[in-house]
């Protein structure tokens, strides 16, 4: 068996699963399955449920292979099949509603505190409405703009404000309980 060094040849692995070589595509996913399913994981609280879209979207990505460009990251590529296939998903389950408020709080937070764990952040980050959850995650964790956030969701780029500016109050607001609590003064 020919071991393919998927950090030295991407493009040739790439190409050899384009051609359904199982081999090279179970390279690929070995590589990015643990970083796509922390993706998955941000926007699905059950993890079972967020290893299923993994998979799901991992198909997709092997049936779009021959679509990839090589332009730009194969990860990033990757990456936003895995969103695109969570937003999907959390939208045939929950039917996820926006409230148009085209009001919203640009405020300014100190960064979260070390003492926390990467459980803690997740948690409360998990106990946001899911649609606060979803474009706090595209725009703080993905780093989309609110447009293109917008556009993604079929909302309004005022929306996609002020969900993210409600998600940080709640999160702040979550974050002081959680501290308070650690201290003992609640």
């Amino acid at each position: 068996m020919k071991v393919i060094n998927l950090h030295q040849d991407e493009k040739n692995t790439i190409l050899l699963a384009v051609e359904n070589n199982r081999h090279a595509q179970h390279q690929i996913y070995t590589k990015f399955s643990p970083k796509m399913l922390s993706v998955c994981r941000q926007y699905i609280k059950d993890l079972q449920q967020a290893e299923d879209v993994m998979i799901t979207a991992f198909m997709k990505v092997f049936s779009s292979l021959k679509n990839f460009e090589h332009k730009g990251s194969f990860e990033g590529w990757i990456r936003r099949i895995m969103i695109n296939e969570c937003i999907s998903f959390i939208r045939v389950q929950k039917q996820v509603k926006f409230i148009e408020d085209e009001t919203f709080f640009e405020e300014r937070h100190n960064d979260i505190e070390s003492k926390f764990s990467v459980d803690d952040i997740q948690f409360l980050i998990d106990s946001l409405p899911d649609g606060y959850k979803m474009i706090f995650n595209l725009y703080a964790i993905e780093g989309y703009k609110h447009q293109e956030i917008a556009e993604m969701l079929g909302i309004n780029e005022g929306t996609s404000k002020s969900q993210l500016s409600h998600a940080r109050k709640m999160l702040q607001n979550q974050i002081n309980k959680l501290k308070n609590y650690q201290n003992g003064t609640e």
